[in-house]
């Protein structure tokens, strides 16, 4: 497997002052000893696992943050609602969590319709939003002032994950991806990546959110004589869509783009997993020498927490919210993390973070990673 890591932010490891001014106690987000942090976020259902796995990631910080004392004496508090990825549930649990819960920060939202739907309340409150996942980049743009992403766009997965083709070769690709607005706006962003880079694209065939056209859909893209198919699709439907195209007599090479949990996908196909490659846009999680990822594992292995991907991405998230609020002064404020936040330049796990000059997604970090049959990934 040729690796590589592709370009990060630029800024790294810049630290900053404290706010000057205090602000008054008890303005929105900060109570006599706690401050309150929300999650409006699918947490049931077929999807629930996994973003369960990144809540019990940033829960490590938090609870690491709340032995040493808190932070200026106040406790992390998460409080999570559940949407069941509905978009009027999320708008209301946003409005509970600012309104009745009076959150200084929401954090890990998942998905661009409920991450659209919560902007309303949001954005009327001033209440920040750190480390949403999976919302396309056009739902980022108008979250633009509200929210703080911690991971890649999907344009530059896109991108960094065409290229990667190029250099071994590939020339005529495929797409397999989720049938919504969503799916369609990454598949624009793959075509426009590929045109970049001289790779044609064949064909695409969306997937039913529901997986029942999987069978129909692998014959398609098994017809289309692809070299590689590129998989903006969760685990189960990638599966099956895989499957459905070696059914069909056809073996490409299979790209899998983020959202697909490799580990997952692993278990489903079984020994003919083997090879199939992943863009992740959060760093590896077992390094043996970064220190971040070996304090992570140390802390995940404790609490008996799964040490993978999903984990990980709440536990960096959660980082850099903490660091965030420290430096929003000893009284932090709705308004002093924004401003907190729109100035920070760090480095967690090997990320460079960068929300200075206006940026809504502070990361740009992609790297390609094999998963093997047993569901571990090598870089």
């Amino acid at each position: 497997m040729d690796r590589r890591s592709f370009v990060r932010g630029t800024g790294a490891g810049v630290a900053l002052g404290c706010a000057s001014a205090v602000h008054a106690a008890f303005e929105p987000g900060a109570v006599a000893d706690t401050i309150n942090i929300g999650q409006s976020a699918v947490l049931s259902g077929t999807l629930g696992p996994s973003v369960q796995l990144m809540q019990a990631g940033a829960r490590l910080v938090f609870d690491e943050v709340n032995a040493q004392g808190g932070i200026a004496d106040r406790k992390l508090k998460l409080i999570p609602l559940d949407d069941a990825f509905d978009p009027a549930k999320a708008q209301a649990n946003y409005q509970t969590l600012i309104q009745k819960h009076n959150v200084l920060a929401c954090f890990c939202g998942v998905g661009a319709a409920a991450t659209l739907a919560g902007l309303g309340p949001l954005r009327a409150s001033g209440t920040p939003l750190v480390g949403a996942t999976a919302v396309v980049d056009s739902v980022r743009d108008k979250s633009e002032g509200v929210a703080y992403y911690t991971r890649a766009s999907q344009q530059r997965e896109a991108r960094a994950l065409v290229r990667h083709l190029a250099t071994v070769g590939i020339q005529r690709i495929a797409v397999g991806h989720i049938g919504t607005p969503g799916g369609e706006e990454v598949l624009s962003q793959v075509k426009d990546a590929a045109a970049k880079s001289n790779i044609t694209v064949v064909g695409a065939v969306p997937v039913a959110p529901d997986a029942s056209n999987t069978a129909a859909a692998g014959k398609s893209l098994a017809q289309l004589q692809a070299q590689a198919v590129i998989l903006y699709l969760t685990a189960a439907p990638a599966a099956a869509l895989v499957q459905a195209v070696w059914a069909s007599g056809a073996a490409p090479s299979f790209y899998g783009m983020s959202i697909l949990a490799g580990e997952v996908a692993a278990k489903l196909l079984g020994e003919k997993s083997r090879g199939i490659a992943i863009s992740q846009v959060t760093p590896y999680p077992w390094d043996g020498a970064e220190a971040d990822a070996i304090r992570y594992r140390q802390s995940a292995e404790k609490a008996k927490v799964p040490v993978g991907y999903h984990s990980y991405e709440g536990y960096i998230s959660a980082r850099v919210l903490v660091q965030a609020i420290r430096l929003a002064g000893r009284d932090p404020t709705r308004a002093g993390l924004h401003a907190s936040l729109r100035r920070l330049r760090t480095r967690v796990a090997t990320l460079d973070v960068d929300f200075s000059s206006g940026r809504t997604t502070g990361v740009e970090f992609v790297e390609l990673v094999q998963v093997r049959s047993d569901g571990r990934y090598v870089r």
